[in-house]
C-alpha cells in the first residue's frame, strides 16, 4: 500500500520530538512506532510490526559489522584507558599542543592515517582529542563540528581508498545501466567529485575555521557553561574517572594498539581487495568490504593488545573491566543507529521513496535539475541521517530527471552526492553526528543544531554554484 506523504511522518515526529525534549531517543521510539501502527493499524500487529523492524535490522550483516565495530573499538578504548595508554600519549603530545588552533591541526594531521572510513576516523582520534580538550579549555562543539567536517567532507571527495568508493560508483553504474548510457561510470563519479560543491565549500570553511577563531569573544563563556555541565552531577561516573586519573602514563600502551589497528587495516583492505580480483592497490581499497575489514582489525588488534597488556603486567581483572566499561559507553550511540534503521525500513514500507519520486517530475528545466535535486536531497538526507540512504534514493531519480531535461549529468551526480553529505554532516540522526557527541560527552541535539547554524551557510554557497555551473553546462 502506497501511504504517500505519510511516509514523511515518522521522520518528522522524530526531528520534532528531539528539538522539543533535547534528546533524540524518545523521538525514535515513537516515530518507529508511529510508522509501524500504521502499517499495520491494528494494535497488537503494531507493535509486532515494530519488533519486526529492529529483529531485521539487526540481522542485517552490515550493521552487526558496524554494531561489533563500535563495541569492540569502544572496549580497546577502554582497555588504553585503564593501562595508561590514553594519558601517556595525551600528556605526551599536550606538552607539544598548547592551543586551540594547534588542537585543531591535530585533527587535521590525522587524516593521512583514517581516511578509510569516517566511523573508523572518529573513533580512532576521538578519544585522544577528548582527553585534549579540557586541559586546553576549548568548546567541545567547535571541535566536534571541526573532527566531522575533516571526515565527512573530506573522504567523499578522494576517489580512491575508502568506504565510500565502490558505493559511489556502483550507484552510478547502476543509474546508466538503468537509463541504457553510454557512459564510463567511473568517469562520471571522477567529474562529480569536481561537482560536490557542499563537501568542498565545507572543506574550505574547515580550514578556516582552524586558523580563525570568530567566536572568540564568546569562548570563555561557552567553556565555562560546558565545564558546568561536565560537572553538573558529581556522582556521574565519579569512581571510574577517579580510578583514570591515578593510573601511570604509558604513551605505549596507545600507540602498540593504534599503529597495529592501522597497519592490520591497511593490509587487510589489500588482501580483501585483491582477493576480489583487484589488480593495484587502490583498486584493492575502493573494492575491499571496509566495514567488515575494520572489524576484523580491531577483532585481532583487541587480542594482541590484551596480550601485549598482560606481558605488560597490567591486571587482568582491571582490563577486563575496563574494555566492558568502554564497550559500553558506545551502547548509546548503538542504540540510536537501531532505531534508526529501523525508522527507515517502516518509511520504506509506507512508499517513501516512491513519494519522493512522484512529486517530482520531468518538468523541470535543465538549470534547475541539480540544484532542486540537491536541496531535496539535503532536506531529506537530514531526516533520515544517513549520505548512503540518501545517495540510494535519489542516484536514480537525479540521473533520470538529468537525462529527460538535458542538465549535465556529472554536475548532476555531484548534487546528489553534495545532499548526502549534508544530511551525514547536520542531522542529528546521522551516525558520525551520534559518534562524535558520545565520544565528548555532548549533547546531540544541541551538537547537531550547532553543526547546522555553519552548515548552512555551506548549503547556501552550494546551492548559488549549482545553479552558475549548470547555466554554463547546458
Amino acid at each position: 500500500m502506497e501511504h504517500t506523504w505519510l511516509s514523511l511522518l515518522p521522520f518528522i515526529i522524530v526531528i520534532a520530538m528531539s528539538i522539543w525534549l533535547k534528546n533524540i531517543l524518545p523521538g525514535l521510539v515513537v516515530g518507529l512506532l508511529a510508522g509501524a501502527f500504521i502499517v499495520q493499524t491494528n494494535v497488537l500487529h503494531g507493535a509486532y510490526q515494530t519488533v519486526s523492524y529492529i529483529v531485521t535490522t539487526l540481522s542485517n550483516g552490515n550493521n552487526i559489522k558496524i554494531i561489533g565495530f563500535l563495541y569492540l573499538f569502544g572496549g580497546l578504548v577502554g582497555m588504553m584507558n585503564i593501562s595508561g595508554g590514553i594519558k601517556g600519549f595525551s600528556e605526551w603530545i599536550g606538552v607539544r599542543i598548547k592551543t586551540e588552533r594547534g588542537l585543531l591541526g591535530l585533527i587535521w594531521l590525522t587524516l593521512p592515517f583514517t581516511f578509510m572510513m569516517p566511523m573508523f576516523r572518529i573513533m580512532m582520534i576521538g578519544p585522544v582529542v577528548k582527553s585534549l580538550i579540557k586541559k586546553i579549555n576549548v568548546p567541545k562543539q567547535r571541535v566536534g563540528m571541526m573532527m566531522d567536517i575533516s571526515t565527512e567532507s573530506v573522504i567523499v571527495l578522494l576517489p580512491v581508498a575508502t568506504a565510500f568508493v565502490g558505493f559511489m560508483v556502483s550507484l552510478v553504474e547502476g543509474s546508466i545501466r538503468k537509463l541504457q548510457l553510454d557512459m564510463s561510470a567511473y568517469h562520471v563519479f571522477l567529474l562529480s567529485i569536481l561537482f560536490d560543491f557542499f563537501a568542498i565549500v565545507m572543506l574550505v570553511i574547515g580550514i578556516l575555521f582552524t586558523f580563525w577563531n570568530p567566536s572568540k569573544k564568546n569562548q570563555s563563556r561557552s567553556c565555562d557553561h560546558e565545564q558546568l555541565d561536565a560537572e553538573g552531577n558529581e556522582f556521574h561516573r565519579a569512581g571510574i574517572q577517579k580510578e583514570l586519573s591515578l593510573v601511570k602514563a604509558q604513551p605505549w600502551h596507545l600507540i602498540f594498539p593504534v599503529f597495529l589497528l592501522l597497519g592490520l587495516s591497511l593490509f587487510l583492505l589489500w588482501k580483501d581487495g585483491t582477493d576480489k580480483g583487484a589488480k593495484t592497490v587502490f583498486d584493492a581499497f575502493s573494492t575491499a568490504d571496509a566495514t567488515f575489514v575494520m572489524l576484523l582489525a580491531v577483532f585481532i588488534t583487541l587480542v594482541l593488545s590484551f596480550v601485549f597488556y598482560i606481558i605488560r603486567r597490567q591486571p587482568l581483572h582491571e582490563i577486563l573491566y575496563h574494555f566492558y566499561d568502554g564497550g559500553n559507553q558506545m551502547m548509546e550511540a548503538i542504540s540510536l543507529l537501531v532505531l534508526i534503521w529501523s525508522l527507515t525500513l517502516s518509511a520504506e514500507d509506507l512508499g517513501f521513496s516512491k513519494f519522493i519520486s512522484s512529486t517530482l517530475g520531468s518538468f523541470l528545466p535543465a538549470f534547475l535539475t541539480p540544484v532542486t535535486i540537491f536541496v531535496l536531497g539535503s532536506l531529506i538526507g537530514y531526516f533520515i541521517g544517513s549520505s548512503w540512504g540518501t545517495w540510494g534514493l535519489f542516484m536514480p531519480l537525479g540521473m533520470s530527471l538529468a537525462a529527460s531535461t538535458g542538465a549535465s549529468i556529472p554536475l548532476t551526480v555531484g548534487a546528489v552526492f553534495a545532499s548526502g553529505a549534508f544530511g551525514a554532516l547536520t542531522s542529528p540522526l546521522g551516525d558520525t553526528t551520534i559518534t562524535t557527541a558520545s565520544i565528548l560527552d555532548m549533547p546531540l541535539v544541541e551538537y547537531a543544531r550547532y553543526k547546522l547554524k555553519i552548515s548552512i551557510i555551506g548549503a547556501a554557497i552550494a546551492i548559488v554554484l549549482y545553479v552558475v555551473s549548470a547555466l554554463f553546462l547546458i
